[in-house]
């Protein structure tokens, strides 16, 4: 096989030597290559209406490591297109566009994101996720890459209305917290994707160790949220080439303040002396 083929060549060179299910999710891709970029496994097994299992031996039979490296393939093939999907830049910014336009579309991009978000929220999941916090012994606050820099800023502003919330970042001392974790602990971890290796791991070790998990990441149906007690959905789409867009993580952050702010109105009072201690202590860290 040629390496330097796209996926559509790919597809077309070895079409009559995949099996009846695997031509289905080929069919499906070869008519929604956009669309396909921007789906996670789950929702292209569904489209394709075939198991998670064929999409994996699809990707696989097509000389790709797995799904991710098939979603990158696909977003570089197509990437001579004009189209958000195969465009490196948020927003569907083009090289032409003047400041002024960029500044406008860059906007749109960031409110679409929370908009979006806003209607996935499901009242009944916060109010869950914020019970969970509220009973916890602690709260981990979890991610990997770009995810945990959200995590981080979860720890750091929920660290402001209580000290039971801490950020873990190194992936070996995540499995270690998980480990250790007592039950009715709390794992609050960030995932765009909901499907990396190292998640997957730390949250079934804080399954295991009877502790709860609340998952924010855009794909409902994935992996991780199989292991999670309460699942909260941010509504940005980003393609392979979009990885770590500032709109898919103004939408988490949106997710976090509704979640911060559902928590706190709980008990104003505690939050407004604590949020009041730390600001006479750090007052004399200013000039």
């Amino acid at each position: 096989m040629a390496y330097n083929q796209s996926v559509s060549e790919r597809i077309s060179a070895d079409y009559y030597n995949l099996t009846s299910s695997e031509k289905k999710a080929a069919d499906y891709v070869m008519a929604h290559q956009m669309e396909a970029q921007i789906m996670s496994i789950t929702e292209l097994a569904e489209a394709s209406k075939v198991a998670e299992a064929t999409v994996s031996r699809f990707c696989r039979r097509l000389g790709y490591k797995g799904y991710n490296a098939f979603k990158l393939a696909l977003a570089q093939s197509t990437a001579g297109q004009r189209s958000s999907a195969a465009n490196p830049l948020s927003g569907e910014v083009q090289d032409t566009d003047s400041l002024t336009d960029l500044c406008r579309k860059l906007y749109q991009a960031d409110v679409s994101a929370m908009t979006h978000t806003m209607e996935l929220i499901k009242p009944e999941n916060i109010v869950a996720a914020a019970d969970l916090l509220e009973k916890a012994g602690k709260v981990l606050c979890m991610g990997q890459g770009g995810s945990m820099i959200i995590a981080q800023e979860a720890a750091h502003l929920f660290s402001t209305a209580s000290g039971k919330f801490f950020a873990v970042s190194d992936s070996h001392m995540q499995v270690i917290a998980a480990t250790t974790m007592d039950p009715g602990d709390v794992l609050l971890f960030f995932s765009y994707s909901g499907a990396t290796k190292d998640m997957m791991e730390t949250l079934s070790l804080a399954r295991e160790r009877g502790g709860k998990v609340i998952l924010i990441t855009r794909f409902p149906q994935s992996p991780g949220a199989a292991l999670a007690d309460v699942v909260l959905q941010c509504g940005a789409n980003e393609s392979p080439l979009q990885l770590g867009s500032v709109p898919a993580r103004i939408a988490q952050m949106y997710l976090l303040d509704v979640l911060f702010s559902e928590l706190c109105r709980r008990n104003m009072d505690s939050c407004r002396e604590s949020r009041s201690r730390i600001a006479d202590a750090l007052a004399d860290k200013h000039l």
